[in-house]
């Protein structure tokens, strides 16, 4: 099975590279120091579940010269999803499928104008990772899972071909047949926690140990889960509830990607998490006070540290 990831990140890296040792020929691409120091030396990831080196790594920065390949994970930056999306078509032949594993829900919706819907399935992550060092994943607490399938609904053969790859890489994995309600269930779990360990500078334990910070994280969740039913989202009745059991059980140092993005004064991806409810909120005629509050909160970061130019 050939599979190209787009973007070695937390999120790409960690599962490319499981699914590498794994037995998939796998490309990752990346650029800047990170790929250079993946073409020296390989790309190891560690945390947790212990340490994972894939040495020799293939890598490259011209998503032209993988050619077509099975699966593509594409784990961009949420504002690189039109640029990348479009330079990524000549991985794409007729039985290619592109899932992308990003934060917020729009993403796979964004993708079918330029690749076409048969092309594009949905996909969820639920890892807490990212870039210590050029080369270097670090990995926070042992979950890693995947969750994927078609946007239509139901199943398919070749997310039963993925599941195989996942199931051999080591990794949970599920093939969905309900993807959009996973999507929205991870929505709400992370335009909650990434607002709040954003605006904080804090990890989730300081967070959810304390009571007045944890009911506004409830809250906050709610309102994700009423934005979503409005929209015709089949959620669960207690969708906010596990929202906040994951988070009560979440590893204590862990915080959202979009907080370490800020913390290292880099863009974060706001608009398309807690800016996403308020502006659906707001279209759909659903309340959503707390994060309206959060949203302008970081708003001022959004491009980066206030007074710098982020690219």
């Amino acid at each position: 099975m050939r599979i190209a990831v787009i973007g070695a990140g937390g999120v790409g890296g960690a599962f490319g590279a499981a699914l590498a040792k794994g037995g998939a020929d796998v490309t990752f691409v990346a650029r800047g120091a990170h790929l250079a120091a993946v073409r020296a030396n390989g790309l190891r990831v560690e945390g947790g579940r212990g340490e994972t080196v894939v040495n020799p790594a293939s890598a490259t920065d011209d998503p032209a010269g993988i050619g077509p390949v099975d699966f593509v994970l594409f784990c961009v930056k949420l504002w690189d999803v039109e640029t990348a999306g479009a330079a990524i078509r000549p991985l794409v032949g007729p039985a290619t499928a592109v899932i992308p594993f990003q934060n917020g829900i729009d993403a796979a919706e964004r993708l079918v104008p330029i690749l076409g819907a048969e092309a594009v399935m949905g996909g969820v992550a639920q890892i807490s990772a990212t870039i210590a060092a050029p080369g270097v994943i670090r990995q926070t607490g042992t979950f890693m899972r995947l969750i994927f399938g078609e946007l239509a609904g139901g199943k398919s053969a070749r997310g039963e071909a993925f599941l195989g790859a996942c199931q051999q890489a080591g990794f949970d994995a599920t093939h969905s047949d309900r993807i959009m309600t996973e999507l929205w269930m991870k929505f709400i779990l992370l335009a909650t926690n990434s607002a709040f360990t954003a605006a904080t500078r804090q990890p989730l334990g300081r967070l959810r140990d304390d009571p007045d910070i944890a009911d506004l994280m409830l809250r906050a969740a709610q309102e994700v889960v009423a934005v979503g039913r409005a929209r015709g989202v089949a959620l669960p009745d207690d969708a906010a509830d596990r929202t906040m059991g994951f988070t009560r059980n979440a590893p204590a140092g862990m915080m959202a990607s979009m907080a370490h993005d800020l913390i290292r004064g880099s863009r974060i991806e706001l608009p398309w998490l807690s800016g996403k409810v308020v502006a659906l909120g707001r279209e759909l005629e659903v309340p959503t006070p707390v994060h309206e509050v959060l949203y302008a909160v970081l708003k001022p970061y959004v491009d980066g540290a206030p007074g710098q130019s982020m690219s």
